[in-house]
């Protein structure tokens, strides 16, 4: 800056003029609308790329479900996108942006639903909540704002160019779907050749549409709430997420370890021990009774632990900890631990062993 302004000093007033241009020139490019778009919608980028949804997605961590629901997602969005772009092909604020070869991408979101959900996949495909809200907007603007209709392209299509293959690779990788890219078409963009350049030509497209300075801010307003749509979709995605990891978390484990976990018995190769000891399969009674059906077993009030619903082992309850339990094995030793009996146990060992002692004599 210092520079320039000693670079200046002794010109005269058309010198200065001259001079002056390269910041003119400068000022009518940052009101170009791909600038304006790029600056304005930077934070919001930041905010979409840190949900919980994206970063989990880009480190592998997504199930098939939920990348079913996230593709059912993109499908009513792109339906509803590319119909407005459709609808609006001819008009001036948008007509140079029509590339329907290079990028409309509801026929491959097609082909992605037919062979995750199978041959009636439009009877599985529902519309949630959140993309149903961000449907309506697009629809709302398509047909009373269709100058508003280059924010919702430019930051769908966009990012699509810019991040597809990354996130391609990573599903078929997490999810082993195949190389050959059945399930992530929508990804794939057979028609451009160069993503960079095709880009490239957008903004210039863009740029060269005929829109004041209040139209294009509009735009950049609009484009942050489609960020805004695009980001409630993902939390939706991650709630989602965070339920069918709890579901299939629960349908895979017995019924004592759906409890609390300050009411559980300490495990043992999944089966509930008392301290490391004790294997449920190893208790007789139970195998004994495992074609009867399950039993059950309480403990005691303040034995500190809840038993199992399904069988007891010798060492599953504390001692005293046994009332009412019909696994004799375990009411056995509880007794055996009384002090009293002990000795009288003792004794009768002794006795016993020097009654065998003298008719051996």
């Amino acid at each position: 800056m210092s520079a320039e302004l000693e670079a200046s000093e002794g010109l005269d007033e058309p010198e200065r003029r001259i001079s002056g241009a390269p910041e003119e020139e400068n000022h009518t490019s940052m009101a170009d609308l791909s600038e304006l778009l790029k600056e304005g919608t930077k934070e919001s980028h930041d905010r979409a790329e840190n949900t919980q949804f994206v970063k989990d997605f880009l480190k592998g961590n997504i199930r098939k479900e939920l990348f079913k629901l996230a593709t059912t997602a993109l499908y009513f969005t792109y339906s509803a996108l590319e119909e407005e772009i459709d609808r609006n092909k001819d008009h001036p604020a948008f007509a140079p942006l029509y590339f329907p070869m290079e990028l409309h991408r509801k026929k491959a979101l097609i082909r992605d639903m037919e062979y995750l959900y199978g041959e009636h996949w439009e009877e599985q495909a529902q519309c949630s909540e959140a993309t149903r809200k961000y449907v309506e907007r697009i629809h709302e603007v398509g047909q009373n704002e269709p100058e508003l209709l280059v924010a919702h392209a430019y930051t769908r299509y966009m990012g699509d160019l810019s991040g597809g293959q990354v996130l391609k690779k990573v599903a078929q990788r997490a999810l082993k779907l195949p190389s050959t890219g059945e399930g992530t078409q929508f990804y794939l963009f057979e028609n451009v050749d160069n993503a960079q350049q095709f880009k490239q030509l957008y903004r210039a497209r863009m740029n060269a549409l005929d829109l004041n300075l209040e139209t294009k801010e509009k735009i950049v307003e609009e484009a942050n709430k489609a960020f805004e749509f695009n980001m409630q979709v993902f939390n939706e995605l991650d709630q989602a997420g965070s339920l069918l990891a709890k579901e299939t978390l629960e349908d895979g484990l017995p019924a004592h370890d759906r409890l609390p976990a300050h009411s559980r018995l300490p495990t043992q190769d999944g089966l509930p021990v008392h301290d490391g000891k004790g294997d449920l399969r190893k208790c007789p009674y139970y195998a004994a009774q495992l074609d009867k059906g399950r039993p059950r077993v309480s403990c005691a009030p303040g034995a500190g632990v809840l038993a199992p619903t399904h069988g007891v082992s010798p060492g599953c309850c504390r001692a005293g900890a046994l009332e009412g339990s019909s696994c004799p094995f375990g009411a056995a030793l509880a007794v055996l631990r009384r002090p009293g009996l002990q000795f009288l146990l003792a004794a009768s060992v002794a006795l016993a062993a020097g009654l065998l002692a003298w008719y051996s004599m």
